[in-house]
């Protein structure tokens, strides 16, 4: 069956429905060796290139596939990176005929949840403003915080590209000159939390996320590990942005379905993480 080769690209994970759109118009892109234009339809198994290397295309039978990943303070979310620093892909599991794709980004001295998946319309759909999905962090503020300041943090402050606030701050434990709060976000621009502190004269020097929608960060994750969503989590998370599980998509095999329960209670046994 064809689809619009938009929609092909965007589940493979090269990029929103609207950017591949340019880049069609660009003539970045070939289906069977000729050059594609806008409105072209391709099926999987097609021969379809970009940037003349080959697109690996989802599987006709893909199973929707999300990880948890608990990202480590120093980590780049970047599947390379020039100065050799280690990145949040190192750590993966390997997938054949597929690649990972990171559902935004932690900043390197940023820790906690990062998403993971297979698919790249529900990355997409997980990453785009018009979804209003919340995060939450935790955040370590140096400096004295008033009420004035946290009213101010929740009504807008105006950065340097637009208004920014929290949709809700909770303070936490207080030690000395730090403070701890929980923060939730409704979107996810480059640096909005400590861009937001900053903007009121006191520094973060701790943030992890403990949230991403109806995903929570799971007790017995340890900095560095993943765990795969079972069933009932991933529905939780296509249903916020209005997917749904094919019922023709490939079930969990047996084999994979043992790793990851043993994984879970490999996980399990160690205990608690640390804070």
């Amino acid at each position: 069956m064809s689809e619009k080769l938009q929609k092909i690209l965007a589940s493979a994970g090269y990029g929103s429905r609207r950017e591949l759109e340019k880049w069609i118009a660009d003539g970045r892109v070939t289906v069977n060796g000729k050059v594609a234009k806008l409105g072209d339809r391709a099926s999987l198994d097609d021969a379809v290139t970009v940037d003349g290397k080959r697109a690996k295309l989802p599987a006709k039978d893909q199973r929707i596939r999300v990880l948890l990943y608990n990202k480590p303070e120093g980590e780049v979310c970047t599947r390379s990176d020039p100065e050799g620093r280690k990145t949040v892909f190192e750590h993966l599991p390997r997938l054949k005929d597929e690649r990972w794709i990171s559902v935004g980004r932690l900043d390197i001295n940023t820790t906690g949840l990062l998403l993971f998946t297979n698919n790249g319309e529900l990355a997409n759909k997980l990453m785009h403003p018009s979804s209003r999905i919340d995060r939450e962090y935790l955040v370590r503020v140096h400096g004295a915080v008033d009420d004035d300041m946290l009213k101010r943090l929740r009504e807008g402050v105006l950065l340097e590209d637009g208004m920014a606030k929290f949709s809700d701050v909770v303070p936490g434990e207080r030690v000395g000159t730090n403070g701890w709060y929980t923060v939730v976000l409704m979107e996810g621009r480059n640096r909005e939390i400590r861009r937001l502190w900053e903007s009121q004269n006191v520094e973060v020097n701790r943030l992890k996320r403990v949230r991403f929608g109806p995903i929570f960060m799971p007790s017995y994750t340890r900095r560095g590990q993943w765990v795969d969503l079972d069933e009932k989590a991933l529905n939780d998370l296509l249903v916020t942005v209005d997917m749904r599980v094919a019922k023709k998509q490939k079930r969990l095999l047996p084999d994979d379905k043992v790793r990851r329960d043993r994984q879970l209670k490999r996980l399990r046994s160690k205990g608690p993480k640390s804070k």
